[in-house]
Parts: structure tokens; C-alpha cells; sequence
């Protein structure tokens, strides 16, 4: 079995939450969610678990930060291109979220960030293939 990853994110409105994460072009796998719980699928290995608070806490002793003000994480995701790290943070600001800082252009690597509805700090990055093999 390969490795996966499964960020577990504490959300205050599990289908706002969920419903954002499709409109910029994800899926949420159906197996994985119920009432409390939607799992999002980022790619074949990558996977964000969207949790009521009340269900986040079954799993930490410790209190739910807010991630509106204050950082916890920053959550980075691989894109295919410059053109779809647009459409990913393009979708996400046209549901009216924040972009925390500009872009991020250094040629070889683009970049760009969101807040999700909850807060959580988001990076959407493309590197160059061709550079990536230089190296």
C-alpha cells in the first residue's frame, strides 16, 4: 500500500466547507463522509478530511484554534501549471475569501494563496519540470 496523507481541518459549516472545495474543481468521496465529515480529494494519495468542531475535538484534547486568527499550518498544493494555480485561486476568491499575499512569480515557480472559509492558509504552487531536473 502506498503512503497518503489526510489533513484533518476542524470547519464551523460542513457543507459550506464541502461545497467550496467542489467549486474550485474537487471532489468529495462519499465513502469517506457523512454528517460529520467530508473527505476531499486532492489527488490519487492526498486527501483534506473536513470535521465538525464537535467531531474534531473527539480527536484532540487540546481547544480548536482559530484559524482566522492565528496560524496553525499552511497547507501547500502541487499544481500542473501557472494556468491552474489561477483557476484554483481564482475559483476560491470568487466565493469571497482572502488572498493572505500576492503572487508569487520567480520564474522557475508560481504561486499563489487563499484562506479557505475557515481560515486555514492555502498555497497552490507549479514548478517548472524542467528546472526541478537541473537541480
Amino acid at each position: 500500500m502506498s503512503r497518503s496523507i489526510f489533513v484533518n481541518l476542524p470547519v464551523r459549516d460542513l457543507p459550506a466547507s464541502t461545497a467550496f472545495f467542489e467549486k474550485l474543481g474537487f471532489e468529495k468521496n462519499p465513502q469517506f463522509s457523512d454528517e460529520n465529515a467530508s473527505s476531499i480529494v486532492f489527488g490519487e494519495n492526498v486527501f483534506a478530511m473536513l470535521l465538525t468542531h464537535d467531531y474534531f475535538a473527539t480527536f484532540s484534547a487540546k481547544p480548536i484554534a482559530d484559524a482566522r486568527a492565528e496560524t496553525a499550518a499552511t497547507l501547500a498544493l502541487s499544481a500542473d501549471s501557472r494556468e491552474e494555480v489561477d483557476r484554483i485561486a481564482d475559483a476560491a476568491l470568487a466565493q469571497g475569501v482572502a488572498e493572505p499575499k500576492e503572487a508569487q512569480d520567480h520564474g522557475f515557480m508560481y504561486g499563489r494563496s487563499f484562506n479557505d472559509l475557515d481560515g486555514h492558509h492555502w498555497e497552490v504552487v507549479w514548478m517548472d519540470p524542467a528546472a526541478l531536473a537541473q537541480s
